[in-house]
């Protein structure tokens, strides 16, 4: 048995991983942070935020990239979900290594047991790959992830298969 599960007292953190809608490679922008959503890319984004709210798990904070596709997938899901949740804007999960993805986690106020970071690829699939130990997945547009820590405060959170879980894993494709 794992230590995930030896810790039943634990007041779990968790994080969901939201990748940006699919963005507009047609439209006029001057550099990629300033792409914006296709039609589809805003479908998504709303069906994605009533999605968590029909499942009662919209987040306490969000974090979101600083590209407009990001900013404008967590406006639409947030507006469609109804989520009043702390907003704040994060530079550093645009381009994000793995070690800049995990301080960002580690660095959030333990009021917060639920966070949602809305980013990109390729660094949410690679976290997905290294807690649930598989081939690389595929992290399409608007997919999102939720990750429990075995974990009472964020500094302790670890990417390790051991020390959280993957919860669920949802593409808009699949969500009516």
């Amino acid at each position: 048995m794992n230590s995930y599960n030896n810790h039943r007292d634990i007041q779990f953190k968790s994080v969901i991983l939201f990748r940006h809608g699919k963005s507009d490679w047609d439209a006029q922008y001057d550099s990629d942070h300033d792409r914006p959503l296709a039609k589809r890319g805003i479908r998504d984004a709303k069906r994605m935020g009533k999605f968590l709210s029909k499942r009662a798990e919209v987040p306490e904070l969000i974090l979101s990239s600083t590209a407009l596709r990001t900013k404008e997938t967590t406006k639409l899901a947030m507006e469609a979900g109804d989520w009043d949740v702390d907003f704040e804007l994060e530079k550093k999960i645009y381009e994000a290594s793995l070690e800049e993805i995990i301080n960002i986690i580690k660095s959030q106020d333990d009021k917060y047991n639920s966070i949602c970071l809305v980013g990109h690829e390729p660094i949410f699939s690679t976290i997905i790959t290294l807690i649930d130990n598989k081939k690389r997945i595929k992290f399409p547009t608007a997919t999102m992830a939720r990750i429990s820590f075995s974990a009472s405060d964020w500094k302790r959170v670890l990417l390790e298969p051991d020390k959280c879980k993957l919860d669920w894993f949802y593409k808009p494709k699949f969500i009516f």
